[in-house]
């Protein structure tokens, strides 16, 4: 603890006004603000103007179009509803079959692994059951032979 330093003080120093690099406070925007200002207020103002232009198109179109949608309603209603349904009848069938060669893609992935493992399984089947017909036939064999003893006893 007492080889610590003391702390370091930081120094400010300030401009002074008679220093030749100080301004003084800026008064007004600069040059390059200026020109922005000139340059984007016409291409603001003309792109709103022709949103407003749109606005007024637009309400003219629907004003206009309205009394048409009143009229033929009992044509475009059931129109727009075989519309939607064919859409939907369309994208279930996609689903559907997607569906579909998914499954298909899965059983037919299982089926190559169990075939590349079959070999292996048929051998280890094959051994077992020469195994197990040693083992009947041993067991065959002595139960022959206890029968033909107790015949032999019976006797």
């Amino acid at each position: 603890m007492a080889d610590r330093s003391p702390p370091h003080q930081v120094q400010v120093h300030q401009l002074l006004r008679h220093d030749p690099a100080y301004k003084g406070p800026q008064k007004g925007p600069s040059a390059s603000k200026v020109i922005a200002v000139v340059t984007l207020l016409p291409v603001g103002g003309g792109l709103l103007a022709l949103a407003g232009i749109t606005l007024v198109g637009t309400l003219i179109g629907l004003a206009i179009a309205t009394p048409l949608f009143f009229i033929f309603s009992p044509v475009l209603v059931p129109a727009a509803f075989a519309i939607g349904l064919a859409m939907v009848a369309f994208l279930a069938s996609g689903a559907c079959g997607l569906t579909g060669v998914t499954s298909l893609s899965w059983v037919l992935q299982y089926l190559r692994q169990a075939t590349r493992a079959m070999p292996e399984q048929l051998d280890q089947a094959k051994k077992r059951m020469q195994d197990m017909a040693g083992y009947v036939g041993q067991k065959t064999k002595e139960m022959g032979q206890e029968i033909q003893k107790k015949a032999h006893e019976g006797k």
